[in-house]
């Protein structure tokens, strides 16, 4: 009380007119007591300034519930920022975002701003790879399907190649490094039944980077590796696989985990096992070709060491495709080197997993450029 009064009489002899104090919504106590003072308590719910440290005390409906993590951590951040959100389907991650009279639709970490002419020089990756070409960035040699033939003797030239559907996601039907005909007329069968269209590619050998693009810069670079088990001399791979399935599964919401599908299957056998043999004890398996993360893989923060040509890359990328938000694919020797190929472009990329890099903070900061915080202009309460 002796500290309030003191307040309210040095504010009034520097011409304050009133004080605004803070309260949380359960201390009855103070509450009384600042009534009883002759605070008059505002008839709407109101905050004055929050932030992730503080963020917990605050009460609000937990609209981000049934949303996945890669929706989930734009809503926070947006929420954060005091920025209004309304989910309009939390099964597909879509959601509206109003701040300031302005409204942005979005569906993860894709929104209204990519043009639909964007999404689909992304959606179709042999389209992709010939604008990534024409830009002058390295790309695979890549042969659109007419016959099984053509693929016969693609093979032959390259030794190792990749098949994969002309369009979708989530590395789904996509098959690399296959090395026999019976492995890639296999592959081409299952490809064709998620995409009329089949794409056969030479494969390069190398690191896979995700780097991540918002509005004209870099601001993410991960190495992904292949989903992983380790043999403790008494299960089996099958259920090595399933235990660590279970593991990804729990600590990503469900979206990473490991299928036991052929690929697995071919990927073990390539390493001399089946799915039923025993790993020895300390014994690192990788269980699947590719490491993209919905099939168990992980992701490593490279940013900090990566090279400035693969930046460039990138960032050129983004401009060949004209999109504001970008994930590219690349396959590099070393990410502190400049070598690479571009193998894919993906317009709603996880921002998830990217930690500490800022991605939902600079998604946002795209998306409503008012709400950026400004400390040179930032006053204390």
């Amino acid at each position: 009380k002796a500290l309030v009064l003191a307040l309210a009489r040095l504010f009034h002899k520097s011409g304050r007119a009133f004080i605004d104090l803070s309260v949380k919504h359960d201390n009855v106590q103070a509450i009384a007591l600042y009534e009883k003072l002759g605070f008059s308590r505002v008839p709407v719910f109101c905050i004055k300034r929050k932030n992730a440290v503080n963020e917990k005390l605050f009460v609000g409906p937990a609209i981000a519930s049934g949303l996945n993590v890669y929706a989930r951590i734009v809503v926070d951040e947006a929420r954060r920022r005091g920025i209004a959100v309304e989910v309009e389907d939390a099964e597909a991650g879509i959601f509206r975002l109003s701040f300031g009279g302005r409204s942005v639709a979005c569906r993860e970490s894709l929104s209204e701003m990519t043009s639909a002419v964007a999404m689909s020089r992304c959606d179709d990756k042999a389209l992709t790879r010939r604008l990534l070409a024409k830009a002058g960035l390295r790309v695979p040699e890549q042969l659109r399907l007419e016959s099984p033939a053509e693929a016969s003797s693609f093979l032959e030239r390259h030794g190792r190649v990749v098949v994969k559907p002309a369009r979708g996601e989530q590395g789904r039907g996509v098959f690399v490094d296959l090395t026999t005909e019976d492995e890639v007329t296999r592959a081409i069968e299952h490809a064709q039944q998620l995409c009329d269209q089949v794409l056969v590619e030479e494969f390069v050998t190398g690191e896979d980077l995700r780097i991540i693009v918002i509005d004209g810069a870099v601001v993410a670079a991960a190495i992904r590796k292949p989903a992983a088990v380790t043999g403790d001399g008494q299960l089996s791979i099958r259920t090595l696989i399933e235990n660590q399935s279970r593991r990804r599964g729990a600590a990503t919401g469900g979206e990473s985990q490991i299928p036991l599908d052929r690929e697995t299957e071919r990927a073990v056998a390539a390493a001399g096992y089946s799915l039923d043999d025993c790993l020895p004890k300390g014994v690192s398996l990788a269980v699947r070709k590719t490491a993209n993360l919905h099939t168990g893989g992980t992701i490593h923060d490279v940013t900090p060491v990566l090279h400035p040509d693969l930046a460039a890359a990138a960032i050129a990328g983004a401009r060949a495709l004209d999109i504001p938000l970008v994930g590219f694919d690349f396959l590099v020797p070393d990410v502190a080197a400049p070598d690479y190929v571009i193998i894919e472009a993906n317009e709603r990329p996880g921002l998830a997993n990217h930690e500490p890099q800022p991605t939902a903070e600079r998604f946002i900061d795209f998306l409503f450029p008012h709400s950026r915080a400004n400390p040179e202009t930032t006053t204390s309460a």
